[in-house]
């Protein structure tokens, strides 16, 4: 058996010499040492042996097994190598071509009027709010002194839900959410976000638009210090030499009111056909916070006072691009999106 083994190792090792390609040495693998090889094949005679024999024929066959498969394992290895350096030939890049250029994407312009008014007014020491979409009817009617029925509901055509639930109309909601969470303390507060009403498309108007409001409620708090936060938005926003001016209006929320109008972007102040030759483009409506407000928000108005305005970020994207459209603004048209990458 031992003439065998080494009979078979002189015919296992020649072979391999011969081998060209890695399907030839798996075949010559199977052949020598598979469950069906002539190295097993061998063995099978060891249970003729006597014990003395055994162990010394165990050795020589493991010799045998270990000299066959050490030539095929560098064989496999050299096949490897071959293939790999094949590979890297045929897959070889070219690092001097040009690569292909990565088209540049840019912040959205109602987006970028949104972070630059919440900049703005968090640089004055407020903090931005926010609120469900999804909103009761008391928060956004109720408790901002708008009971059922009142008339000036009628101002605002809403989703509804059900007869409790609704899409919110305004972010006023987060302010009265805000009143009642802070107890009695003092707030100053921006509540930016979607708000949606039944408006057909067109030029100016959107069933669904961003609206920004503010709060702020403490002791002592005048219209002078509503009229000098506005100026100052408007300078920061539009540039150091716009002016605003304060025109009486009617909120259910606010007492008194007014509508905000900001020097015209167009003309600066001259007189176009934008502004309908006045000087003047509205902005935003804003008051001093209604006592029934204060009320229902926690606050005693005898002794706590505020203000409070809102803006359409949509309105203020328009005057600041000089966009006369409001559907550019979600029509996602490239041709249009492309120019703020530039700015």
């Amino acid at each position: 058996m031992k003439n065998r083994l080494e009979q078979l190792k002189a015919s296992a090792l020649s072979a391999l010499t011969e081998v060209i390609e890695p399907q030839h040495l798996q075949d010559l693998r199977v052949k020598y040492l598979g469950k069906k090889g002539e190295l097993t094949e061998i063995l099978r005679g060891m249970g003729a042996l006597s014990a003395e024999e055994r162990p010394v024929i165990g050795q020589v066959a493991n010799d045998v097994r270990g000299a066959i498969e050490e030539v095929i394992e560098r064989l496999q290895d050299k096949f490897q190598q071959e293939e790999t350096a094949k590979r890297l030939q045929a897959e070889t890049i070219d690092v001097t071509l040009p690569g292909k250029p990565m088209a540049r994407g840019a912040v959205h312009p109602l987006q970028k009027v949104i972070t630059e008014i919440e900049d703005i007014f968090v640089g004055m020491g407020y903090r931005v709010a926010e609120g469900p979409e999804v909103e009761s009817d008391y928060f956004n009617f109720e408790a901002l002194n708008l009971p059922k029925n009142h008339p000036a509901r009628d101002m605002q055509d809403s989703f509804y839900v059900t007869d409790e639930i609704l899409m919110r109309t305004q972010t006023s909601p987060v302010q009265v959410r805000t009143m009642q969470a802070m107890n009695g303390e003092p707030i100053k507060i921006i509540c930016p976000g979607k708000v949606y009403r039944r408006d057909d498309d067109d030029a100016t108007h959107s069933f669904q638009f961003y609206q920004i409001e503010g709060l702020v409620i403490d002791k002592n708090i005048r219209m002078s210090d509503l009229k000098g936060t506005l100026l100052q938005f408007a300078q920061q926003m539009f540039g150091k030499d716009m002016q605003i001016l304060l025109r009486p209006s009617f909120f259910p929320f606010t007492e008194p009111s007014a509508e905000v109008d900001v020097t015209c972007v167009h003309c600066g102040g001259q007189g176009c056909r934008i502004c309908k030759h006045t000087g003047w483009l509205e902005i935003l409506g804003s008051g001093m916070v209604h006592p029934e407000v204060l009320r229902m928000g926690g606050y005693d108005p005898e002794e706590y006072s505020g203000f409070a305005f809102g803006m359409g970020a949509d309105r203020i994207a328009m005057l600041k691009y000089g966009i006369d459209d409001i559907r550019h603004l979600y029509t996602n048209d490239l041709r249009f999106l492309q120019q703020f990458g530039r700015m």
